[in-house]
């Protein structure tokens, strides 16, 4: 397969959060296909292993995604599908500049891919096995950077899970209805992060809320509602504190929170950044660098690893888990030089 068939021939495969066996399989054997040692490990992570000395990198990029199909075809130089741009096409990226470096005969240093599993869900169940079995001297997260961008950080996260139950009572009671309750909590959470965005006005600094999901009913015995809020954490905020913070905001509401890791950032003056910097002005392009307000699995294996670390892919990540989610065929392309050029200046 060439470049775009490959990234095409993995689109097609379905790979949900939980349900990437088959995209995993596919990748396993076209790794192989290059002669390189290619495994699913436990976690379910598609692994590659190539080259014979030199330092360590790890090229880490999940291969699952969210719900919602987006018929995946080529349409004025744009190549669509779920996941093209979050982040199957960061991991495509990887594996041809991988292929393209060591055809040249320039790769000089030794690669770990490895394509994880639910990034896109709570655990990371990928990068978190991951964490444990390597110990690289650098590392490149696949996520949508554009081919000309580096992203150097990103925030963390929490997610809380709200539940209240109460007696039933009329409407032109004294009792509070559960929905009302909820929304006082909501209220809560709301002006919680106002105040500690007080005088900070980068949205990387800022503590940002949002409300996922909300329901409620009842049986004429009992009123209930749930809602589910998550919360982008900048530096300095403590998932676990946070989280003690906001269970005894919701009492006597139950409170579950789940996901939490802190946010993270690598500095600029790496090595690695450096490389990126020269391949993509050899590229034509402009460099410039990126802290994302979202979180990926750089959050998880960044503070473990403690090496050079950055985030790149080809696409923009407005598109993330939208309908009209694409990838410029040139950029793609474009991205695979640049990392190809990356891999051959490391010895």
């Amino acid at each position: 397969m060439d470049e775009l068939e490959f990234l095409t021939a993995l689109l097609r495969i379905p790979s949900l959060s939980g349900q990437e066996g088959a995209a995993a399989a596919f990748l396993a054997e076209q790794m192989r296909g290059f002669g390189w040692e290619s495994f699913v490990d436990p976690a379910g992570n598609a692994v590659g292993h190539l080259g014979e000395a030199g330092p360590l990198v790890v090229l880490l990029g999940h291969i699952d995604t969210v719900p919602g199909e987006v018929p995946v075809r080529v349409e004025g130089g744009l190549l669509y599908g779920r996941g093209s741009v979050d982040a199957k096409g960061p991991f495509a990226t990887f594996v041809m500049a991988a292929r393209r470096a060591q055809l040249a005969g320039r790769l000089r240093c030794r690669l770990a891919l490895v394509g994880a599993t639910e990034e896109e869900a709570a655990s990371s169940k990928g990068a978190h096995y991951a964490k444990g079995q390597y110990a690289p001297q650098l590392c490149v997260i696949g996520e949508p950077s554009g081919w000309d961008r580096i992203t150097l950080g990103y925030k963390g996260r929490l997610l809380a899970h709200y539940r209240h139950v109460q007696p039933s009572a009329h409407s032109a009671g004294e009792l509070r209805a559960a929905p009302e309750q909820m929304a006082d909590f909501w209220a809560a959470v709301q002006a919680r992060c106002a105040s500690h965005n007080t005088g900070r006005e980068k949205l990387f600094e800022q503590l940002i809320p949002s409300l996922r999901r909300v329901a409620s009913g009842g049986d004429g015995m009992a009123d209930w509602a749930e809602a589910t809020v998550g919360l982008r954490l900048p530096e300095g905020v403590d998932p676990d504190a946070l989280a003690e913070d906001l269970v005894a905001m919701a009492a006597p509401a139950e409170l579950r929170t789940e996901g939490g890791c802190p946010a993270f950032r690598s500095p600029r003056t790496t090595p690695l950044a450096s490389a990126f910097v020269r391949a993509i002005r050899a590229q034509g392009g402009q460099p410039a660098f990126l802290h994302k307000t979202g979180t990926a699995d750089m959050n998880v294996v960044g503070p473990a690893w403690g090496c050079p670390i950055v985030a790149y892919g080809p696409g923009d990540s407005r598109l993330d888990h939208t309908p009209d989610e694409h990838v410029e065929i040139a950029e793609y392309r474009r991205g695979i030089a640049v990392l190809a050029d990356v891999l051959a200046q490391i010895a």
